[in-house]
């Protein structure tokens, strides 16, 4: 059934930000930075955890996700060395995903031919 879950709740997430893309004149930039900043929100209101326990991994895997891992990073700073640990401590639970994501598309760009 989580696998189940997980499908339900990353097909949703990708309708409401196309249906986002169809009815307004938002680009996709603008899209993704909407989905960062909701999944923020409910990662500060504690919702966002639960629909991880609830979906299990197929919550961190679209960009709400990555608006959540913002928040409790700078929340986790913000505890241990107050304001300054808010940026201190911001990126460090996404950034395994940020170098890897930066190391990869260097390898495919060496690899395959560059189109117009």
């Amino acid at each position: 059934m989580t696998i189940f879950y997980s499908f339900i709740f990353c097909g949703l997430t990708c309708v409401i930000g196309q249906i986002i893309l169809d009815n307004t004149k938002l680009t996709p930039g603008h899209v993704t930075s909407i989905l960062v900043v909701v999944g923020a929100f409910l990662g500060m209101i504690g919702v966002y955890d639960k629909i991880i326990e609830f979906v299990g991994a197929g919550a961190t895997i679209p960009i709400t996700s990555f608006g959540n891992n913002l928040f409790n990073g700078a929340y986790i700073g913000f505890k241990s060395n107050g304001f300054i640990g808010l940026f201190e401590n911001m990126l460090t639970n996404g950034s395994l995903g940020i170098t890897t994501a930066i190391i990869f598309s260097f390898i495919f760009s060496l690899i395959t031919k560059v189109k117009d």
